[in-house]
């Protein structure tokens, strides 16, 4: 009699679980963009939000957090309940902040463990952007300017150690030059100084500039990457105008550790579904960035390879005030 009631409380608290489980969501979700309108983490975040929500029956929100190089809206993102009503979308300096902050010698704002990666969106190498009236025309040209006049060429970026601030240091290390960088809170910020004319370049990813681009504002002088661009062909890499420089700025879906699995489930098919979009992709590629999906289990090892990697830069870049 006992094994009979025990099993039948065993049903219905499985019965309570899954009936729970599958009420997810069952309010509006939260889409932490650690950067401020105008970067490639709120390109790429508006239209899938939308898709998302579509697929899940409740609005995906937006919510900008700046600050920190991203940092402040990841480290939110990674104390959030982890019940599925925040998730992140991230650039790839959340692979780098943990360790710039080892670097810096104060205690990381959050660990790459504390958020679980649901799926890639994109991957895009960072381009080089100038001013169109800007003396230089190559890459070569604005290099061998920066070794005439050691620190008076200024780039912005959306923070220290962030998308837009390691790969120009990775340039300057491989190039031998000296640059000046100027924070500011995100891409957006960034590139609406460098058309104001207070600061003279900054590498972005493609979908940043490209319509400032084709409005003739700013020329793109090099990429990151290793092949041309499908959205800026005519554009050389760097390792072809003889720089041995690489940097790829992705965007990715996260939600905070512990978030239970049935949950993880469904983020992840929504995510999968907003990915294959025909709007979602017709957006993000107009803006520059072609679609380059990974599921979960692929994006995880694409994560901590990358995490590797980005470990070294940071050492080389070594403490930034």
């Amino acid at each position: 009699m006992l094994r009979r009631k025990l099993f039948a409380v065993g049903l219905v608290l499985a019965a309570g679980l899954a009936a729970a489980q599958s009420a997810y969501p069952s309010k509006p979700i939260t889409m932490i963009v650690p950067f401020p309108p105008g970067g490639l983490a709120d390109v790429v975040g508006r239209p899938v939000a939308e898709a998302m929500g579509r697929e899940l029956g409740q609005p995906v929100v937006i919510e900008n957090k700046p600050g920190a190089g991203g940092g402040i809206g990841m480290a939110q993102a990674a104390k959030a309940a982890p019940d599925g009503y925040t998730v992140l979308m991230s650039l790839s300096s959340f692979t780098v902040i943990p360790e710039a902050d080892v670097v810096i010698g104060r205690a990381p704002m959050y660990t790459l463990n504390a958020l679980r990666p649901i799926a890639r969106f994109t991957a895009d190498p960072t381009v080089l952007a100038v001013r169109a009236d800007a003396p230089w025309k190559t890459v070569k040209e604005f290099v061998d300017d920066a070794h005439k006049r050691p620190g008076t060429i200024n780039y912005g970026s959306s923070g220290n150690y962030g998308t837009m601030h390691v790969p120009m240091e990775i340039l300057s290390q491989n190039a031998g030059i000296k640059l000046t960088h100027v924070p500011y809170t995100g891409a957006g910020p960034a590139v609406v100084a460098l058309l104001g004319g207070q600061i003279d370049a900054v590498s972005s990813g493609p979908a940043t500039v490209l319509q400032q681009v084709k409005a003739g504002k700013l020329r793109v002088l090099a990429h990151w990457g290793n092949a041309r661009l499908q959205t800026l062909p005519e554009v050389p890499s760097l390792k072809e105008s003889g720089y041995d420089a690489e940097y790829a700025q992705w965007s990715g879906l996260f939600v905070p550790a512990g978030t239970p699995d049935a949950v993880v489930q469904r983020l992840r098919a929504a995510a999968r579904a907003a990915a294959s979009d025909a709007k979602v992709k017709e957006v993000i590629l107009n803006a520059g960035s072609p679609i380059l999906y990974q599921d979960m289990s692929d994006f995880e090892r694409y994560v901590q390879a990358d995490a590797r990697r980005m470990a070294d830069v940071v050492k080389k870049i070594g403490k930034v005030e």
